[in-house]
C-alpha cells in the first residue's frame, strides 16, 4: 500500500510514461484531483467509493480534451476502467495525490499538465519539420526514427506507422484513379426487381441502373476502439489493412488472422524473414493478400518522391502526410489559455516533489 508522496509520484510517473500524446489517462486523474480541490468531491469518496468518481471522471476529462486537442476517448469501456486497477492508480494512490495536489493549491494537476505540454512540444517539432520538408530531402527513414529515439513520444510509433501507410496508400490509389464497377447477374433482374427497395439502400443499384461505378478508397479506422476488430485500414474494394511496427512473426500474423474478419489481409510490419513470409503465405492461404515491409515502403516512398512520377506524387504525398499526421497527433493551440485560466502559472514554488519550473 501507497503510504508517501514519493511513492505516489513514482507510480503517476509510471502510468504517464506509457501514454501516448492524446494523455487520456493522465488528464483523467488531473480532473479528479481538481473536483477535489474544489471541493466537488471528497478524499473520502476518493478512498471508498469509486463510483463517485469512475464514470464521472471520463467525461470531465473529455471536456478537457476536446477543448485541448479536439478528440475524447474512444477506447473500450474496460480499457478505460484499467486505470482505477492496482497497476495503475488504484483509489489508495488517488487520494495521496488529491491530498498533496489540495496541500499545494493544484502543484500535481499542474505537474501533468506540464507533462502534457511537453509531449505537445515533441509534436509541434516534428510537424514543423514535416511543414519544412521537400520532395528531394525527406527520408522516411529518418522521420519513423524521430518517435524511436525521443522516448517522450515513443509509445506513439504505432500510430506514427499507419499515418505513414495510409498517406502512401490513399496517395496512389488516388492518382492512378482507380475505380470499381458493381453490377448484377442479367439472368437475376426478376429478383432485383423484387427486392429493389432494399438494394437501392444496400447496393445503390435497382432494375433501371442495375451496376454502379465509384472510385477506390481507402479509410482509416482511428484511434483503437473496442469495434475496429484490430483493423486499421481498410477498402471499399476489399481488402483489408492491418499496421504493425513490429518484426512479423508467426505468432504475430495468426493473431491478426483471427482477429481481423476479412477476406483479404494485407499486412504492414517492420521487417521479416523470407521463410517466416513464405510460411504463413501457406498456412493461411487466400486471406493473406501480401506482406508488406518497412523496406518496401522506404522504396515506394523514394520513388514516389524523387523517381520517374515525382512531380505526379511527391508534393501529393507530402502534403497528405502531413495532414494526417496532424489528424493523429493534434497539437493544441488552446493549451496555454487553458493552462493560465486554472491559474497553474501561478502557483509558487513549494517543497512538494511534483514542483518543476515552467
Amino acid at each position: 500500500m501507497v503510504t508517501n508522496v514519493v511513492e505516489a509520484k513514482e507510480t503517476l510517473d509510471r502510468l504517464i510514461e506509457k501514454q501516448r500524446t492524446a494523455f487520456y489517462k493522465p488528464i483523467q486523474v488531473a480532473e479528479i484531483l481538481y473536483k477535489v480541490r474544489l471541493g466537488e468531491l471528497s478524499i473520502n469518496n476518493i478512498r471508498h467509493n469509486i463510483e463517485a468518481y469512475r464514470n464521472p471522471s471520463k467525461k470531465w476529462r473529455d471536456s478537457v480534451t476536446r477543448l485541448l486537442i479536439n478528440q475524447v476517448s474512444t477506447s473500450s469501456q474496460k480499457y478505460q476502467d484499467n486505470l482505477f486497477e492496482p497497476n495503475a492508480i488504484p483509489p489508495t494512490i488517488l487520494a495521496v495525490l488529491a491530498e498533496e495536489n489540495c496541500k499545494y493549491n493544484g502543484v500535481v494537476e499542474r505537474y501533468i499538465y506540464q507533462k502534457f505540454r511537453e509531449k505537445q512540444r515533441r509534436i509541434l517539432r516534428l510537424d514543423e519539420l514535416l511543414s519544412k520538408a521537400t520532395i528531394e530531402e525527406f527520408n522516411l527513414n529518418d522521420f519513423l526514427s524521430e518517435f524511436i529515439h525521443d522516448r517522450g513520444i515513443k509509445r506513439s510509433i504505432d500510430k506514427a506507422y499507419e499515418v505513414v501507410v495510409y498517406a502512401f496508400f490513399n496517395t496512389l490509389v488516388k492518382h492512378l484513379r482507380a475505380k470499381i464497377t458493381l453490377d448484377i447477374d442479367p439472368a437475376k433482374l426478376d429478383l432485383l426487381k423484387t427486392f429493389e427497395d432494399f438494394t437501392r439502400l444496400l447496393l445503390g443499384i435497382d432494375s433501371r441502373n442495375p451496376s454502379i461505378s465509384l472510385e477506390a478508397k481507402l479509410y482509416r479506422a482511428g484511434v483503437t476502439n473496442a469495434a475496429d476488430r484490430g483493423l486499421d485500414i481498410w477498402a471499399n474494394f476489399g481488402p483489408v489493412v492491418q499496421v504493425k511496427h513490429l518484426t512479423l512473426t508467426d505468432e504475430l500474423a495468426e493473431d491478426i488472422c483471427d482477429e481481423v474478419v476479412a477476406d483479404w489481409i494485407v499486412i504492414v510490419c517492420k521487417d521479416a524473414e523470407k521463410e517466416v513470409i513464405e510460411r504463413i503465405t501457406r498456412q493461411l492461404g487466400h486471406r493473406i493478400r501480401g506482406i508488406i515491409t518497412q523496406a518496401d515502403l522506404v522504396r515506394w516512398y523514394d520513388e514516389a518522391l524523387r523517381g520517374k512520377f515525382s512531380s505526379e506524387l511527391g508534393n501529393d504525398l507530402l502534403e497528405s502526410l502531413r495532414q494526417e499526421f496532424r489528424n493523429e497527433f493534434a497539437y493544441s493551440n488552446t493549451f496555454e489559455g487553458f493552462y493560465k485560466e486554472r491559474g497553474y502559472d501561478r502557483i509558487p514554488k513549494c517543497p512538494s516533489p511534483f514542483w518543476q519550473d515552467d
